[in-house]
């Protein structure tokens, strides 16, 4: 590592949506060549900056801590998708006990870093920050209205005090959410209990932030990025997505079966992409009347279900494809168990749906392959991402809502034939909303204009500190 390049420590939350974005930020930084990049991470989040430490090996090194223990956080376990959103919490307070592992480190560093990447999650190390005397960046792996919801309820929690319908008057066009449909997060607050006020803080801490990075672009975020840069100056806020990432090629053998039965299918656009991210386990119920809605619908689809590891849901029946379901669909469906390489099923040129759960990552890739979206919110910020994607953009329907909730298969199968339709209007403005994303991240395009004004700004704080 050269030390006259700018020393960037990096700090990812360990949850998969919240990692592989930042990965992709990092990955960005790396390929300029003019930073060193400390990644901090867990031994068991290891194996996910492997594509991205074999990339650049001579640019990013990793800084391995232990996760400190905590009572509810089970041993093992480090990464959220091993316990679910409800150990957000947990995870948030227990992270934070690498605070004086992290200023030793930094302290018996030869070249220590010049500034902080982590993840809004991580807000408590914005006081990290100012102890070590560099700047700290908050990166947002959510959409920028997601993010302005968040920060109206941890700035005013009497507004969350259990109305049945909130109005976020400040906010562009006012909107309003049922209680139960903010993010989980919010909800989980509970006054005067200390880890609730600790994440509470440390999410009111990320506006001291010296600099925002947001996984967004104007096409699919603009008024609430302009909402966002009016709060905290525009020159703080950097909009620079959608973030592409070295992990769309990896694994891809694992995928090959399911790519291979797309490219026999012969009209472009006809095929269903049916997945709900990497947590969210469907019940018995729940999956019996998918099954039926798909077959009911006459659609093309692929289906990918993940089994769930937990012995009470596995004998619930969660995750269970029904008897005689894949054999009466054969040909017409394929249900994928496990990974699914998602960037690539989405790009395919046959490809023209996507039933998701609305997380903001699988929102950006189905703007980027100009897929129309059938929604299925159900926990976190699904909600205000679907309100966005239907109600703003058009580029959605909804098709249930909440994890509970049971859809009826016929009219689940009407409307997945609506939507998947030649001339669907969701998918004529897919196809335009591909356009702006993909020209958002040209050569020209505004978020790799910002993002390049955000390498010039960290290149400047190294030019200072060697100064």
């Amino acid at each position: 590592m050269s030390n006259s390049n700018t020393h960037i420590l990096v700090f990812p939350y360990p949850a998969q949506g919240h990692m592989l974005s930042l990965l992709d930020l990092t990955h960005q930084l790396a390929l300029q060549n003019t930073f060193n990049i400390t990644i901090i991470v867990t031994p068991k989040n290891l194996p996910i900056l492997n594509p991205l430490l074999s990339t650049h090996p001579n640019t990013i090194q990793t800084l391995i801590l232990p996760l400190p223990s905590h009572p509810k956080i089970p041993p093992g376990v480090e990464n959220i998708r091993d316990i679910g959103n409800a150990g957000n919490y947990s995870f948030i307070n227990a992270l934070s006990g690498l605070h004086n592992p992290i200023i030793h480190w930094f302290n018996n560093h030869p070249n220590p870093p010049q500034a902080l990447i982590s993840d809004f999650f991580l807000g408590w190390t914005q006081q990290l920050a100012v102890q070590l005397s560099i700047p700290r960046v908050a990166f947002y792996s959510l959409s920028a209205f997601s993010i302005s919801v968040m920060n109206c309820g941890w700035s005013n929690p009497q507004l969350l005090k259990s109305n049945e319908v909130v109005q976020f008057s400040e906010l562009p066009g006012a909107p309003s959410f049922k209680y139960e449909h903010l993010h989980s997060i919010l909800l989980r607050y509970r006054e005067s209990d200390p880890e609730s006020e600790f994440v509470r803080e440390s999410f009111i801490s990320n506006s001291a932030s010296w600099g925002f990075v947001l996984n967004t672009f104007e096409g699919l975020d603009g008024a609430y990025l302009d909402h966002f840069r009016a709060r905290f100056g525009k020159s703080r806020v950097y909009a620079v997505g959608p973030l592409d990432s070295i992990r769309v090629d990896a694994n891809l053998d694992g995928g090959s079966e399911v790519l291979r039965w797309l490219d026999q299918v012969e009209e472009d656009g006809s095929v269903l992409y049916v997945c709900f991210g990497s947590q969210k386990f469907l019940k018995r119920e729940q999956m019996e009347a998918l099954a039926f809605g798909l077959e009911r619908s006459r659609t093309r689809f692929v289906w990918v279900v993940k089994a769930p590891s937990a012995v009470e849901q596995i004998e619930e029946g969660y995750g269970l494809v029904p008897d005689g379901f894949e054999e009466r669909v054969s040909g017409r469906g394929i249900v994928v168990r496990g990974w699914a390489p998602q960037m690539a099923i989405l790009g395919h040129r046959v490809v023209g749906g996507f039933l998701s759960h609305c997380g903001w990552n699988s929102a950006l890739e189905a703007a980027v392959t100009g897929v129309g979206i059938l929604g299925w919110p159900m926990e976190a910020d699904h909600f205000v991402v679907a309100k966005l994607l239907v109600e703003d953009l058009g580029v959605a329907v909804r098709v249930c809502e909440g994890a509970d909730w049971v859809p009826d298969p016929d009219e689940l199968g009407r409307v997945i034939s609506g939507v998947m339709s030649e001339d669907s209007p969701q998918k004529r403005k897919a196809k335009l909303m591909k356009e702006e994303a993909i020209g958002s991240v040209s050569k020209d395009g505004v978020s790799s204009i910002v993002l390049a004004q955000f390498v010039q700004a960290l290149k400047q704080l190294g030019f200072k500190e060697g100064s």
